[in-house]
């Protein structure tokens, strides 16, 4: 059980500092998109390969900054059930979605996507215009990058919650607050969680 401890916290802080280079990226994209509008509408200049890098850097920042939105737990989801559930059954949703749903869907991702990719680096795919970044075939990677990072973010969660479950982990100890949830429907949990 060590060995999958050290797994997930390895997975975890690999993550952890692929989200931490994409936060600069986002930067990056905010000062290329200022730019673009400085010279398109003071200067009545255009430059389709920074306009593109744009789309290149908004897809790379969503795909690779998936694996450490899921370790952040930060996913849009309904929590119609899972904030009023116990940690044990948390743990559960969490050990089950992450076997039954999210691990096939990054193996399909990848899988459906390999004919697509394979073939971009085939042809070493660009740009539709000729002033382009003529890199369609290295973006259209990020598709393998993402399913990567998300099926191994999604494997130490799974190891979290199966931890969890067998009385070896602490993950779910910590009940996280809410910001939208009040102060005394959090007491009221965290009690429920004492009786269990």
């Amino acid at each position: 059980m060590l060995t999958l401890k050290a797994i997930s916290k390895n997975i975890d802080k690999m993550n952890e500092k692929i989200g931490h280079f994409v936060a600069w990226l986002t930067l990056a994209m905010v000062l290329i998109q200022f730019f673009v509008v400085i010279f398109r509408y003071v200067f009545s200049i255009g430059f389709i390969q920074m306009q593109e890098a744009i789309w290149y850097l908004h897809g790379i920042i969503f795909m690779t900054a998936a694996g450490y939105t899921l370790l952040k737990d930060a996913h849009v989801r309904v929590d119609v059930f899972y904030r009023d559930v116990s940690n044990r059954a948390r743990a559960w949703i969490d050990f089950l979605g992450g076997i039954l749903y999210l691990l096939p869907i990054c193996v399909l991702t990848f899988y459906y996507s390999f004919g697509l990719v394979v073939n971009s680096w085939k042809v070493l795919e660009g740009s539709t215009e000729s002033d382009g970044i003529q890199a369609i075939f290295l973006y259209k990677t990020v598709i393998w990058v993402f399913a990567a990072l998300l099926f191994l973010q999604g494997l130490s969660m799974v190891i979290k919650a199966w931890l969890y479950l067998k009385g070896q982990g602490t993950h779910y100890d910590q009940i996280q607050d809410d910001e939208f949830l009040s102060k005394e429907y959090l007491e009221e949990l965290r009690e429920r969680e004492q009786k269990s």
